[in-house]
């Protein structure tokens, strides 16, 4: 909840001040409920106006008892006959009822005397609502949802079911959202009324409504027109704020970029085969993004050997051709030192220096480095965290490039920005795990985006196969021949040591028996380890010293040994679809044919199944993503890599994706039309915002 002193709250306009009192000015709602709808995350009426039924009950009105149908919800009139209070401790206080053709007990457990009294008197008619059920040949209700006379409201033939916590009953939440939904003001219409038309929305008012009083279950479906049009909504306002900031971004001074393409020619010139398609927009992208005097602060997003490094060369290059420096900073010593062997060729394509730089870097090799880069003799630095530490200073930054940015924190991603000097440095950052675009417009719609969905042609086909466990010796075999014939092999354990998962292989148990069969020819890193040791066991990997190396994920991203050509991972099953793709991909980098085994235990579920099948029919990273987000939720997904996706209250990134896409266009449009929101429609989206409390799109609307 915004302060509510602060500048944002005060302007609030005053016919949303009703949505925004405390829940407790609501009928029916008191301090107990207030406890439990704070654990939902409803602390007023606007949120519980947002809070949209996640199911429903149909409840068929009937006439008779003869027309019902075991077990359903039913609506009926009936005569109340006589009680029979429990004879016994737990036992249940029973009613006897009839409509004059048939007779219906209604069964309460735990009743007070009174109350029951009171809502059944004998003689009189009521209208009763429930489940109706057979009980040893009998007709009853247990617990009915409603008591009623004629003379009340009958509950509605298919009735609405909330989300609850704590204490909270249906009742209580129907009540306090119908209590809160008179409190909607009328408003004028943000959307684009061809927009509206073409979908078919109603207006918001009657969006609300609709989605609060489902006929059917087809009107809770994400697709319903009333909950689409919400959705927009929410996802509307939070795409205006990502637009926000990036036009606020574009408009902080920055430095001009403009190279001649001279260096990138003598490096293109050299590859063994063109860049892709995809390769060549980025670039692209990024060349026009550093010639703008503002700052770039650009994503790009490439899938298991798409060719991000090269991306992040030529873009180095631009600002090594404008006159100034470049630098990429790798989360570990080992990717850093990767990176350097990588790109060292390249640069001596392009007659430029370039040097690398780790926190073990000592004596007079790392002060002559940091000498001649202050001084400019540097053209490219590669590093790890070192880069951003006090001492390191450059002559005339000009672009920062951070690979896997999610193992780096905001405050190390400013640090690095500030060795810019004067003008901060362009900013570009690069992921390896593809993120269906949904998610990625939700989390970085901040930041441009460029994403790479070819790979080059010198990429290896991987041949993936699905075994049993059962079949373990068949495959430590077929390893023992494979590395007699000099290649070399992972082997991927999902922990380190054994725990109270016994089921699932340690990475240390498995290390022990593989190194009984091989010797000296194993090796072992996981993540516990000191960073020396797992930075010599890869070291001896890669030399080729040791021709089987057993991970745990922490070679999930980054590792390149072009000689490899065997990925194992057990328990296969275990991993999420995006582990897997990465996995895969630390194989099939050379030039040698490459396989990947993924050893699963039987009995295998439904899921594990499906994902394994996934895996066998595709290498196509974003497809994998989609299929991941699908089977595990968005929530489940941008979790195992990056974290900050925003919490949508109606919108769903799993189904509509194409919703976000389309908000993300219209805002764009709108402020390319209206950029201060100052037209008719600008005031009243600027309500939307203030509704869907994006406070820092009203903050930087006021500062426009």
């Amino acid at each position: 909840m915004a302060d509510p002193r602060s500048p944002v709250t005060r302007g609030r306009p005053p016919s949303l001040f009703p949505l925004f009192a405390a829940l407790d000015s609501l009928p029916g709602v008191g301090p107990k409920s207030l406890e439990s709808f704070a654990q939902m995350g409803v602390t007023r009426p606007r949120d519980l106006i947002l809070t949209l039924p996640h199911s429903g009950v149909s409840r068929r009105r009937i006439t008779a008892l003869a027309q019902a149908q075991p077990p359903e919800n039913v609506t009926i009139a009936l005569t109340v006959q006589r009680h029979h209070p429990p004879t016994a401790r737990g036992r249940p206080w029973r009613v006897h009822c009839s409509d004059g053709t048939g007779d219906l007990q209604l069964v309460f457990f735990h009743a007070r005397a009174d109350w029951i009294q009171q809502q059944l008197p004998p003689g009189q008619r009521r209208v009763v609502s429930g489940k109706i059920e057979l009980f040893d040949n009998q007709r009853q209700i247990v617990h009915p949802d409603h008591i009623g006379t004629d003379a009340d409201p009958l509950p509605p033939e298919f009735e609405p079911v909330y989300p609850l916590s704590g204490r909270l009953t249906q009742g209580v939440v129907q009540r306090a959202t119908q209590a809160a939904l008179q409190r909607v003001p009328q408003i004028a219409e943000w959307i684009d009324p061809a927009l509206l038309a073409r979908e078919g929305w109603p207006d918001w008012q009657a969006a609300l409504a609709q989605a609060h009083a489902p006929g059917s279950v087809a009107d809770l479906s994400p697709a319903s027109p009333a909950r689409a049009r919400l959705a927009y909504d929410e996802l509307l306002a939070h795409q205006l704020t990502l637009a926000l900031v990036r036009r606020d971004r574009r408009r902080r001074a920055g430095q001009v970029n403009r190279g001649d393409g001279a260096l990138r020619a003598k490096v293109l010139a050299g590859l063994p085969w063109p860049p892709t398609g995809a390769q060549t927009r980025a670039v692209a992208e990024i060349e026009a993004d550093m010639a703008q005097p503002h700052r770039m602060n650009r994503l790009v997003q490439g899938d298991v050997g798409a060719g991000k490094t090269l991306v992040a060369f030529l873009s180095l290059l631009i600002a090594v051709e404008a006159g100034g420096q470049g630098a990429m900073m790798a989360p570990t010593e080992v990717l850093a030192r990767q990176h350097f062997r990588a790109l060292e060729p390249l640069a001596r394509l392009a007659g430029v220096r370039i040097e690398v730089l780790t926190g073990r870097d000592r004596g007079d090799a790392r002060a002559n480095i940091l000498t001649d880069l202050a001084e400019g003799r540097i053209d490219i630095l590669v590093g790890t965290h070192a880069v951003i530490q006090k001492t390191v200073n450059f002559a005339d930054l000009r672009l920062a490039v951070i690979d896997e940015q999610h193992r780096f924190g905001v405050a190390q991603r400013m640090e690095l920005a500030a060795k810019g000097g004067g003008a901060p440095p362009d900013m570009m950052v690069m992921t390896a795990t593809p993120i269906p675009r949904s998610l990625a417009l939700a989390q970085y719609g901040d930041m441009d985006l460029s994403v790479l969905d070819e790979k080059p042609p010198g990429r290896q086909p991987i041949t993936t196969i699905a075994l049993p466990d059962r079949r373990l010796d068949d495959v430590v075999a077929r390893l023992r021949s494979a590395l007699d014939g000099g290649a070399r092999a992972y082997w991927v354990c999902p922990l380190v040591e054994e725990s109270e998962k016994v089921d699932l292989t340690a990475a240390e148990a498995r290390f022990q028996a593989l190194r009984a069969i091989f010797g000296d020819e194993v090796r072992l890193v996981h993540g516990q380890m000191p960073a020396e040791e797992r930075d010599a066991a890869m070291s001896d990997f890669s030399a080729g010293r040791a021709r089987l190396l057993v991970a745990t994920t922490v070679i999930e991203v980054g590792v390149d040994v072009p000689e490899a050509t065997i990925m194992v991972i057990e328990r296969a099953e275990s991993f999420g679809l995006a582990q897997l793709h990465q996995l895969r991909g630390r194989v099939g980098r050379g030039t040698g044919a490459s396989s990947c085994l993924l050893i699963y235990q039987e009995p295998l579920s439904e899921t594990g199944r499906r994902r394994l099948q996934i895996l066998r029919e595709t290498e196509d990273g974003f497809r994998i993503a989609e299929e991941d987000m699908a089977m595990r939720g968005a929530g489940d997904v941008i979790g195992t890599a990056q974290s900050g996706l925003p919490r949508f209250r109606i919108a769903d990134l799993e189904r509509q994706a194409g919703l976000m896409t389309l908000a993300r266009q219209d805002a764009q449009t709108f402020l390319q039309h209206d950029p201060q929101m100052a037209g008719e429609r600008g005031q009243a989206v600027r309500f939307l915002l203030w509704l869907m409390e994006q406070d820092k799109a009203i903050r930087l609307l006021g500062a426009g």
